[in-house]
């Protein structure tokens, strides 16, 4: 799942060479409940005022006087929430490729009409972030120590004194919670969560979701593996902390899943193998991180790729190693590895 070389495996190497794969130890939870907190104070609708609040996944109340209007986010939460109808003013995180074309992680976002505050692993200006006059920031956490995905470590204390944070949790759960959790957040900034275009996609995903059950309880012999590369090494990802992974396991999708001692070096949740041994493992269909810092599966000129039997099957699929956390933008993850798995043939 990570996509660059991890020289020094420090928790800042990690997260930046693994983009979603993170910190080596799994730090105390923030609160027993794990977020199952709606969160929700006024139940806002569009441009309705008055005082707002939200409990986030570290467990803490943010309160204002009345639903943010100044939002800055992670790119990706950013395009969740476009897709509730929430516009936010700014983002961090990828969100135009080097051609100038929306990242993968921008979703539908119109990213001309965003104020870009840092593209890339490192970069946020906080100039740009204290002159959109924040009223929250809202990222993703992918530790249980309430890390701000994506906001510097060096100026986190500058970035914090600006506006008060949300941090919503993708570390070691369903991808069911997350999804309700930031459906909680929409619902808690204006958005219509009734409108047709949302409840469809909640229904399009359960249906979704129906259908890789049924694929995977079909195939149980089909082996999958989720995988990402870098010019150097080949990661293979274990399900364990993982979102997505963690959910089409209990959907009953059978994964290859490396030793938790051969993922230590990944901070456990993934195992690096050079490309002399990419073939460690027997799999049916391999599923490719699609992040713009991955080398995607057509790029890749190593002999010993080509030489895998699922390669060699076509039988080679996209995967979302941090996916946009609106129904309508998980419904693809669940029915492209279901198609992929209603068509697999054991090759492995």
């Amino acid at each position: 799942m990570p996509h660059a070389r991890v020289t020094h495996l420090t928790r800042r190497g990690l997260l930046a060479a693994g983009g979603a794969l993170g910190l080596g130890a799994a730090l105390a939870a923030c609160g027993d409940d794990k977020g199952k907190d709606s969160g929700s104070g006024t139940e806002a609708k569009g441009g309705t005022s008055g005082p707002w609040s939200f409990k986030d996944d570290r467990g803490t109340t943010v309160k204002l006087d009345k639903v943010p209007a100044n939002i800055v986010a992670f790119t990706g939460v950013g395009a969740a929430l476009y897709d509730y109808g929430i516009q936010v003013k700014g983002v961090f995180g990828p969100t135009r490729t080097t051609a100038g074309k929306p990242d993968v992680q921008a979703g539908d976002m119109d990213i001309s009409k965003v104020t870009v505050l840092g593209n890339t692993w490192g970069q946020f200006s906080v100039e740009k972030y204290a002159s959109l006059a924040p009223d929250v920031l809202i990222s993703t956490m992918f530790d249980g120590a309430g890390t701000l995905w994506y906001v510097p470590e060096e100026s986190k204390e500058k970035i914090a004194q600006l506006a008060p944070s949300v941090g919503i949790s993708v570390y070691d759960r369903q991808l069911t919670e997350p999804l309700q959790r930031m459906w909680d957040l929409a619902g808690s900034l204006g958005a219509d969560m009734k409108a047709a275009k949302v409840t469809d996609a909640k229904k399009r995903f359960e249906d979704a979701a129906a259908r890789l059950r049924a694929a995977a309880k079909a195939k149980p012999g089909i082996k999958v593996m989720a995988g990402s590369a870098s010019d150097q090494l080949f990661y293979v990802s274990g399900t364990n902390l993982s979102i997505d992974l963690e959910y089409f396991k209990a959907l009953g999708v059978n994964f290859v899943e490396p030793p938790e001692s051969a993922k230590k070096q990944g901070g456990g949740w993934y195992e690096s193998l050079s490309w002399e041994n990419v073939d460690k493992y027997q799999a049916d269909i391999i599923m490719m991180d699609d992040r713009t810092s991955a080398i995607q599966p057509a790029d890749i000129t190593k002999a010993t790729w080509k030489k895998l039997p699922a390669v060699k099957a076509g039988q080679v699929i996209a995967r979302s190693p941090e996916p946009i956390l609106s129904y309508d933008k998980c419904v693809p993850l669940l029915t492209n590895l279901a198609e992929a798995l209603e068509k697999a043939k054991k090759v492995g």
